[in-house]
């Protein structure tokens, strides 16, 4: 599935619910197909916007012999080392310093980078020459673990976008048989990856560029008559979208084909609509718009564009693609036209 590079920027925004740095970050104008051309950009984007506010700094715990006190003194290194004798102590007292974790993660996360056998050699070199900015900082051994210790709040939340970025790319990484040397994987590929940040992306699209319908996602509970509902496959919906008298639930698939065929006839993924239709019966009963809901099984467009409408048991139901392979104007109108609202009007 072909995406260009710009739109898996915003769709990594959108699903982050991180559009205040989308606008901070400039990734127009990458000729290059490869993602981690992508991600050097906008790490050497986001890094240098840094280094210019100014790089975040914590308090670190500073060991130091000393004559006089700083902090709090640490006897048993003081007569360990017989300082008392030569009237100086050992002294344990924080320092405000730039070698703390994030900046650790980000300059690591840089120097692997670099190492990408792909990486476009201008930006390699502009990797480089960032990390000669950042000779300070400590590299550490990347693992999931360490991206779970970092600790931000308001003041440097820029960090949690990089941050992410800096995960996406680690988590992608390839060794290869050159040492020091990495390939970088494309994750566009893995179905299930893909999946979940479709899910997130479409969810949070709706929630930031429309206000009239509240949106979510939904549990859903089997409409039974008796029976214990606890062995009960739970239902969750992906997105439930609801408004003063319309409600439309809608279930986002990615799939490296959007129909499958029996006997050479193309049809719609009978598992997918079961689970739409499961959906829109049991809530029947919660309320009157939500008696006659709309349900909408969305898809990334592969080779070609599908709209198809259905009416089973009072319920329509959608079969719709959106093709990510078009300029975001279009992709943004398309989406909004999907659950039947307008692009707004540029003011005159």
């Amino acid at each position: 599935m072909k995406i260009p590079i710009q739109n898996i920027y915003y769709l990594l925004c959108y699903a982050w619910d991180k559009l205040d740095e989308r606008d901070i970050v400039e990734v127009e104008g990458i000729e290059s197909t490869e993602l981690c051309d992508l991600f050097a950009k906008v790490l050497i984007s986001g890094t240098s916007h840094l280094l210019k506010m100014g790089l975040d700094r914590g308090y670190l715990l500073i060991g130091e012999e000393i004559s006089g006190i700083k902090g709090k003194i640490d006897f048993g290194s003081s007569l360990k080392g017989n300082l008392l004798k030569k009237a100086r102590v050992y002294c344990l007292f924080d320092e405000l310093d730039h070698n703390i974790l994030h900046n650790q993660i980000l300059k690591s996360t840089l120097l692997k980078l670099a190492s990408v056998d792909e990486l476009d050699k201008e930006l390699r070199n502009r990797l480089y020459e960032l990390l000669k900015r950042l000779r300070e900082i400590d590299e550490i051994y990347l693992n999931q673990a360490v991206f779970r210790k970092v600790q931000l709040n308001h003041n440097n939340a820029f960090y949690d976008f990089l941050l992410k970025i800096c995960e996406l790319v680690i988590d992608n990484l390839l060794p290869t048989e050159e040492r020091g040397r990495s390939k970088f994987r494309d994750f566009l590929q893995d179905e299930k990856k893909m999946s979940i940040l479709f899910e997130s992306f479409v969810r949070n699209f709706y929630k930031l560029e429309q206000n009239i319908y509240q949106v979510d996602r939904e549990d859903i509970y089997w409409d039974i008559s008796w029976g214990d509902r606890r062995l009960l496959p739970k239902m969750q919906t992906d997105i439930s979208l609801e408004s003063h008298d319309k409600k439309i639930i809608i279930d986002t698939k990615y799939y490296s084909e959007t129909l499958t065929e029996h006997y050479k006839v193309e049809k719609i993924r009978e598992a997918n609509l079961y689970q739409i239709f499961a959906y829109l019966k049991n809530i029947e009963k919660k309320s009157e718009k939500a008696k006659f809901s709309t349900g909408i099984l969305l898809y990334p467009s592969v080779d070609k564009d599908l709209d198809y409408r259905v009416s089973i048991q009072g319920h329509e139901i959608i079969i719709r693609t959106i093709n990510l392979n078009q300029d975001w104007h279009k992709i943004h109108a398309d989406l909004l036209a999907i659950i039947g609202l307008s692009p707004p009007q540029p003011s005159t």
